[in-house]
């Protein structure tokens, strides 16, 4: 492993425990600095107005599930630590989360084997390749990359505990729907068209097995993976998991501890570093928050300590992230003050 890499991992680790320290403490307590509520629904519709004609990027289309989705589909919801929620636009429209489901595959694991056991198998190394490359595995060949690209996520999939394939995923799915606050359902038309067409993620299974770096059957992984990525959310539902993260893994609704708090600074600097795929350095350059999208068109920017946001459009641009979504995020967080690195950061209450 790079060290200077590594160092830059704990240091950014770092940072975000003692943001969620100082900005949290139990959570709810609401800072004379936030945006009144008028402010908030300013600036959330501005977001929305400003991008909503904005016709640049594609649907996915290598999903044929994914091709059909109305384009023209948007919408933004934020969820506080404190359980305030704004919204507009398709916040209620269901989804398929696709790779924002690895952030929390990855959570699960880490409550089963801990963080230390996840990061020896997995990794957490951008590759600077696509999401789905297959050189990338063959280059790293004493672990997985990271758990947010597809041959990482598929490993970290092989190491939820169960003993067929049915209760690993049903484990998942309850895990995710603690997160969201609310049942969660597989959207069986996605899953069946990318079940169809997974022999990408096929391939790649058999080439971890081959380096040792899956550790389930790689076929069964691959299912699991897939069914997780079919997964529907609302960007609503989206922003509550996304507010889970920033709350210490309590849920800020529910109230129920669903993440293991020392295991959040993991899951964060990994979104950090390699959450938006090879575009993930420009995101925190430029906006540096937290962040995880997925080719159905959402991403999900984490806040540690304040509050999550979460945007749903379906057109990507050519690395594979939601382009309005990316403008809304950065516009918000930009009339929010809430880059993570700036000293000036306010955030979210």
């Amino acid at each position: 492993m790079n060290h200077f890499t590594r160092r830059i991992q704990l240091a950014v680790a770092g940072f975000i425990v003692l943001i969620a320290i100082a900005g949290t403490s139990v959570g709810q307590n609401k800072s004379p600095v936030a945006p009144t509520e008028q402010a908030y629904n300013a600036i959330v519709k501005e977001a929305y107005v400003n991008f909503k004609d904005d016709t640049s990027g594609k649907n996915a289309d290598y999903i044929p599930a994914l091709a059909d989705v109305d384009s023209k589909l948007y919408g933004i919801a934020i969820v506080t630590t404190d359980g305030r929620v704004y919204k507009i636009g398709d916040v209620d429209h269901s989804f398929s989360i696709q790779s924002i489901s690895k952030v929390f595959t990855l959570a699960l694991a880490m409550q089963e084997l801990g963080p230390e056991e996840v990061f020896k198998k997995i990794g957490s190394e951008p590759t600077g390749r696509a999401f789905n490359s297959i050189p990338a595995v063959v280059d790293m060949p004493t672990h997985a990359g990271n758990p947010y690209v597809n041959a990482g996520a598929i490993a970290t999939a092989s190491l939820i505990s169960g003993a067929n394939e049915d209760e690993k995923w049903n484990k998942l799915l309850a895990f995710y729907g603690r997160a969201a606050g609310t049942k969660l359902s597989l959207l069986e038309d996605v899953y069946k068209s990318e079940a169809a067409t997974n022999t990408g993620n096929k391939a790649i299974s058999m080439l971890l097995a081959k380096y040792d770096r899956i550790y389930a059957d790689p076929f069964e992984s691959v299912d699991v993976y897939t069914k997780a990525c079919s997964v529907g959310v609302t960007a609503n539902q989206l922003a509550v998991m996304g507010a889970t993260l920033a709350n210490n893994g309590k849920n800020p609704l529910t109230g129920e501890q669903v993440i293991n708090r020392e295991n959040v600074p993991h899951i964060l600097s990994a979104m950090m570093v390699a959450g938006l795929y090879d575009a993930s350095g420009g995101w925190a350059w430029h906006v540096g928050i937290p962040a995880k999208s997925g080719v159905g068109g959402g991403i999900v920017a984490v806040v540690p300590g304040k509050g999550a946001m979460a945007v749903f459009a379906p057109p990507l641009d050519e690395a594979g992230n939601s382009v309005k979504a990316q403008k809304a995020i950065a516009y918000v967080a930009d009339k929010l003050g809430i880059n993570i690195f700036s000293p000036q950061s306010v955030g979210l209450h």
